[in-house]
């Protein structure tokens, strides 16, 4: 009889489990045959313990607790004498124990991926003495493993690159499943790998999860990602066995495999000529399907009648060509330029040179468009040279500029005056000729650096600038002097021919072979019996001493005149004056004191003290002073009221006025109308010869009235006014009225009026008024008379 393979299967089944019990059974009758040793006195009683191979089964979903097993002792008669007990992991907890009949059950549900197996520990009492018949020995519980764990991709969702175009078979990641059954013990742990998604494109190796590219020549331009999915499947892929997925986002990654190509074969740009150099005149791009550094490309101008006058770079960022000014344009020399420029891929892959040259050419035309331009000067700086003795208008240099332009319109020149504040030179409008306006002076400025401005007749806004550098030549204008001033000191004891003095001489000039002065004593001097003077050739001289010895008291101070001339043509002369002071010099030569009132000085007074008493003498000066002072603010007013005090105008602080009816401290009529006459004031001290009123009162007309008549008649002074600026301008008039209707605060007409008052007392009223009685009196003494 054949048998299939399936009903072959199962009979190796059955046949497997027949032996596994037959040999269990076998176990259990060889520990049955074994009989206890008892042994009078001391005995050691042969261990009788039988129990089964202890399994069991993880997940038992059943209602009822889970037989394990039992546990049995020779010694058991059956009779209820024996008791069980357990101990160790999960005891009581999990397993339980019949202590009559050592049944051992399981009271919870396993996991063997929790925990695979547990040691428990059995013995067997005396259930009256509670005392062990048998050793208490250890044993394990197995936990039987079956296929409840699905496989996991613990590192998944997976990503993973691969370059475009790769060959197939390629590999791209693998990936790993893990399940937690048991291993070793049937296929509940044994993997296999299929893909679900992501064919034709990918394949995976079903043992090792090897992910590989099944199809030739992947286009990252058409397509960049793909998205796989992956499954896992235990019991070796069989039905029934459980599964997990994952998913891989698979990247292709670019090589240089597509040229740049330009996306037309020409290009034409209009620029004016007036574009500064280093500007952009175009951008121009070949297009690159790929990307990074597969898509660098370098531009460069190859052909065409522009080489010098344009060149080409490349932008990093957006690997566009640049081209640029590297000349000045000039439409009038040349309207346009045609170039020829290619691009090529700096990073070539020699795999893919067999799709074509990895690069491209184009044509630019450049037209050069025609603007107005500023005239433009022959030179960009003109060197000229004047005397400073040169008389006003005299012609230094021309200067020249014309219109670019095909109107070639004509140019007028002008001096920027910023560049010629004091205006020295000018210039011929029309012809460019520059002379004198000044009288110039090296030594004030020996370098004039001016700039002149050239405007197009037909257009003014166009303007050219030129330089001009204007050099002042010298002329022997500056006669020499001293050096410096000289400190110079001759002592008592000189003997004669000693040296006192060197001196030496500048000159502002500048002669084109240096300075040469000449030193000499003035005529009037040359014959004195104190000093004389030697010149040393070199540019200096050197003051001696002609006689012996020299006093303080006699003379302190000498006046030697000296006589430089320099070596200019013509020359010039001045003469010096060194002044000599006699001092009293120590043994070295040293002077100690020049002063001549030394010697009058009291012997027993130092200079010190002198300083010190003088000190104190003006200390005492300002004490007095400040004294005067304070009791003369004390001093009481010279003038008084006769019928009323003047204090009864005093009001004090925080009070109020009492309004209009307030008439105890005021006279309203006085107030209302103040053309009432004042009444005379008198001194306390002298007692004036003659009482004056005050000056008559005029009709008062409103401020308003009187100041916009005056700005009134101003205004119509200025309209008329032909050297008025023709511009609004601020004007300031110190204009305060005609007068106040309160009267003048003063007692006095002013000088200006046409009074008679006759004011020839205040020259009685003592020293404090002289002044007022020289201003006002009409005496011999008038100041003005």
């Amino acid at each position: 009889m054949k048998l299939g393979k399936v009903e072959f299967c199962h009979f190796l089944q059955i046949i497997a489990l027949f032996l596994c019990l037959s040999g269990m059974n076998q176990a259990e009758l060889s520990r049955s045959r074994s009989k206890p040793f008892f042994q009078s006195g001391r005995t050691r009683t042969k261990r009788s313990w039988v129990w089964n191979q202890f399994f069991v089964l993880e997940e038992y979903m059943g209602t009822d607790p889970l037989y394990v097993g039992k546990l049995h002792s020779d010694v058991d008669k059956g009779d209820g004498s024996i008791k069980y007990i357990l101990s160790g992991e999960g005891a009581s907890s999990i397993f339980i124990i019949d202590e009559n009949t050592g049944d051992i059950h399981a009271t919870k549900r396993l996991d063997r991926e929790e925990q695979a197996y547990y040691t428990l520990r059995a013995q067997a009492l005396d259930r009256l003495t509670n005392k062990p018949v048998e050793p208490e020995s250890e044993f394990v519980i197995k936990i039987q493993d079956i296929n409840d764990n699905e496989p996991k991709f613990l590192d998944g969702p997976y990503t993973a690159g691969v370059p475009e175009m790769s060959p197939v078979g390629t590999s791209v990641v693998q990936v790993t499943a893990t399940d937690a059954d048991d291993p070793t013990y049937g296929n509940s742990a044994r993997v296999v790998y299929s893909i679900l998604q992501g064919q034709p494109y990918f394949s995976v190796e079903p043992k090792t999860g090897v992910i590989k590219t099944a199809l030739p020549n992947m286009d990252r331009e058409a397509k960049d990602q793909y998205l796989l999915v992956i499954q896992a499947k235990d019991m070796v892929g069989q039905n029934g066995g459980l599964s997990g997925t994952t998913s891989v986002t698979v990247t292709l990654t670019d090589v240089n495999d597509n040229p740049p190509r330009f996306p037309r074969r020409s290009y034409q740009y209009n620029v004016p000529e007036s574009l500064p150099v280093a500007s952009v005149v175009a951008r121009i791009k070949a297009a690159d399907a790929d990307v990074g550094a597969n898509a660098e490309m370098e531009y460069k101008i190859v052909d065409g009648d522009g080489l010098g006058v344009f060149k080409i770079s490349v932008d990093k960022d957006t690997q566009e060509g640049i081209i640029t000014i590297q000349k000045e344009l000039d439409f009038e020399a040349k309207t346009s330029y045609t170039l020829r420029i290619e691009a090529a891929n700096m990073h070539v892959d020699p795999r893919f040179l067999s799709l074509g040259p990895f690069s491209d050419m184009t044509t630019v035309k450049i037209i050069v468009e025609d603007v107005d331009e500023p005239p433009v000067f022959t030179s960009r700086l003109y060197s000229m040279v004047v005397s400073e003795a040169a008389k006003v208008g005299t012609i230094i240099g021309t200067v020249a500029a014309h219109d670019p332009d095909a109107s070639n319109s004509p140019v007028r020149y002008s001096i920027d005056r910023n560049t010629d504040l004091e205006r020295y030179f000018n210039i011929d409008a029309n012809s460019g000729v520059i002379t004198t306006a000044k009288s110039l002076d090296r030594e004030t400025n020996a370098v004039h650096n001016i700039t002149v401005l050239a405007m197009e007749s037909q257009n003014p806004a166009q303007v050219g600038r030129g330089y001009v550098a204007i050099t002042i030549l010298d002329i022997n204008d500056n006669a020499p002097e001293f050096a410096m001033e000289y400190e110079t000191t001759v002592c008592e004891n000189a003997q004669p021919g000693q040296v006192i003095q060197k001196i030496s001489a500048i000159d502002k000039d500048d002669p084109p072979n240096g300075h040469q002065f000449y030193f000499s004593l003035t005529a009037e001097a040359a014959n004195n019996h104190n000093f004389t003077l030697q010149d040393n050739k070199d540019n200096t001289a050197t003051v001696l001493t002609r006689r012996n010895g020299f006093r303080r008291q006699e003379q302190s101070v000498f006046y030697l005149p000296i006589f430089i001339v320099d070596s200019g043509s013509p020359s010039l002369s001045s003469t010096n004056t060194l002044t000599i002071r006699v001092c009293d010099c120590d043994a070295d030569g040293i002077a100690q004191t020049c002063n001549a009132e030394a010697y009058i000085l009291p012997a027993g007074l130092s200079t010190g003290a002198l300083i010190a008493i003088l000190a104190c003498v003006l200390t005492l000066l300002v004490l007095v002073l400040l004294i005067v002072t304070m009791r003369r603010r004390k001093k009481e007013p010279l003038i008084f009221d006769e019928e009323r005090d003047i204090r009864e105008n005093i009001v004090r602080y925080d009070d109020e006025g009492g309004g209009e009816e307030d008439t105890e401290a005021f006279d309203m009529a006085a107030l209302r109308n103040l053309n009432v006459i004042r009444d005379t004031k008198t001194r306390r001290d002298v007692t004036p010869e003659i009482q004056f009123l005050s000056r008559p009162t005029f009709k008062s007309i409103p401020d308003n009235v009187i100041f916009r008549e005056f700005i009134w008649e101003r205004l119509k002074e200025a309209d008329v006014d032909p050297c008025a600026p023709p511009y609004d301008s601020l004007q300031t008039y110190a204009f305060e009225g005609n007068g106040s209707v309160a009267e003048s605060l003063s007692s006095l007409d002013s000088i200006s009026s046409n009074s008679d008052q006759n004011y020839d007392y205040l020259s009685d009223w003592g020293p404090r008024f002289k002044r007022l009685a020289d201003m006002y009196g009409t005496g011999p003494d008038c100041l003005y008379s």
